[in-house]
């Protein structure tokens, strides 16, 4: 399910399954929120203390 919703750039399942304590689908979306500059999501993520997503968003500013 998570990779489906991954290839189909499905957000909304991603972010609910990584609201549900998926780790897999919380990486997954960490992905596709940096493949499209999703700068909200990412701060969303790190505000919630996922350190990848904090990471991510600085390298994104910075650019």
């Amino acid at each position: 399910m998570i990779e489906l919703a991954a290839e189909h750039g499905n957000m909304d399942e991603l972010r609910r399954l990584s609201d549900g304590g998926n780790a897999t689908a919380t990486d997954q979306l960490i992905e596709l929120a940096t493949e499209l500059d999703d700068m909200d999501e990412l701060r969303r993520l790190a505000d919630k203390g996922n350190t990848t997503a904090a990471e991510q968003l600085m390298e994104l500013t910075a650019e």
